[in-house]
């Protein structure tokens, strides 16, 4: 990266990002009125493409610094899914356990069975590839592709991580204020937590995949996939988010063992 802060990344990734969420913020105080006929769809559509905030920011920074040509180099860098069938397991297997278990968990103490977003589970496959492309997982290029392999250069690996993970749920606020969103239902310290979690955990997988970045979004967008798989996010306002708390804490918790380890390169 010749970008000795990426300022310019940052700038164009949040104006890019809270421009495109500001409508609804507005539309939700009564300031702007947008039809309600639409407002279902235009709403998911508005923070789809307000999510493509870090791949803009990449673009420009990439553009600017570097020319045309750095651009197409630097997408061919997601091109490779060969992680090998231990990367793709692990992926399964931690970011998939700790959201059945917090789905579960609370029905051994009399908490009702709390019915699957999917409307059928053979959907999932499909889902995740929606989650990768257009659910979240398409941050990654700027976050994980961009961002954090200058913040590991800088800070190393026990800290980048942690400091991303505050820029990263910052970088979410907006949708806190936008009627309509899962924000709105979850408690920003928990899920600062998580994303404090998903990146110790995102980078290690990235770097045990023998850093092919598709790793990333496939991360993120199974990570997404399995909450609606297993939901541990209850869409009402008055309920009490014991899902929620359970899953951030579990991935919060593995985050740090993971960095503890790779700090002792135990794995």
């Amino acid at each position: 990266m010749n970008d000795k802060f990426p300022i310019r990344f940052f700038v164009v990734t949040i104006l890019w990002s809270w421009l495109f969420f500001l409508p609804l913020i507005l539309n939700g105080y009564g300031i702007i009125s947008i039809d309600n006929n639409i407002l279902p769809i235009l709403t998911p559509l508005i923070i789809i493409i307000g999510a493509f905030g870090p791949t803009i920011g990449v673009c420009y920074s990439l553009h600017t610094l570097n020319g045309k040509g750095a651009i197409k180099e630097y997408f061919k860098l997601f091109l490779s899914l060969k992680f090998g069938w231990k990367v793709w397991l692990l992926i399964f297997l931690i970011l998939g356990i700790p959201a059945f278990l917090a789905w579960i968990i609370p029905e051994f103490f009399g908490q009702d069975r709390f019915a699957s977003y999917l409307p059928n589970p053979f959907l999932f496959p499909i889902y995740i590839i929606f989650c990768m492309f257009l659910g979240g997982g398409q941050e990654e290029i700027g976050w994980r592709g961009y961002i954090m392999p200058y913040l590991e250069k800088r800070y190393g690996i026990i800290i980048s991580p942690f400091i991303f993970g505050i820029i990263w749920a910052i970088w979410h606020i907006p949708l806190w204020f936008i009627p309509g969103s899962t924000q709105v239902y979850m408690n920003f310290f928990g899920f600062t937590l998580l994303t404090i979690g998903y990146s110790y955990i995102f980078e290690w997988i990235i770097k045990i995949s023998g850093k092919r970045l598709l790793s990333g979004l496939l991360s993120h967008g199974t990570a997404n996939a399995f909450s609606a798989l297993f939901p541990f996010l209850i869409m009402d306002s008055n309920a009490i988010q014991i899902r929620f708390w359970i899953y951030c804490i579990f991935i919060f918790i593995i985050g740090i063992i993971i960095v503890v380890l790779r700090s002792y390169k135990k794995i």
